[in-house]
């Protein structure tokens, strides 16, 4: 009885497995679009999230300025957190559904990503925190 690599040429498993590769493949590009439409709705939803929620906070507190270190430590290193937060998120963003070896993807891609959702959570739990102390004060 002949096995069936010596009559094909090739395994059967080898047959599936290159048609997996195949199939891999050609779904690559709908991914690639799938990842990148999902990284920039991620990413615009983040921004707006703030913005809706705490824009009468922000302007109350711009409309207050003063050049003193209280004022800037306590009422606006939340904002500047979450802007940050942002601006690290932007590359991770970017580079999604891009291949790792374009020169376009991050080289600290993970890094990146790690600061920027510390940093974003960090200052939206600070803001939470701030708009209770001004809710408590404008009502």
């Amino acid at each position: 009885m002949h096995r069936v690599e010596e009559r094909y040429g090739r395994r059967n498993d080898e047959f599936w497995a290159e048609r997996d590769r195949r199939r891999v493949k050609a779904e690559a590009p709908a991914r690639r679009r799938q990842a990148r439409w999902v990284a920039a709705m991620g990413f615009v939803a983040a921004l707006t999230l703030p913005i809706l929620l705490w824009h009468q906070v922000v302007y109350d507190i711009a409309s207050e300025f003063r050049l003193d270190f209280h004022y800037f430590v306590s009422e606006w290193s939340p904002w500047v957190l979450i802007v940050a937060g942002l601006a690290f998120s932007l590359p991770v963003a970017w580079s999604a559904g891009r291949d790792p070896e374009s020169r376009w993807y991050p080289r600290a891609r993970n890094a990146y990503a790690g600061w920027g959702v510390t940093l974003y959570l960090l200052g939206v739990a600070l803001a939470v925190q701030v708009a209770q102390i001004y809710h408590l004060h404008a009502g």
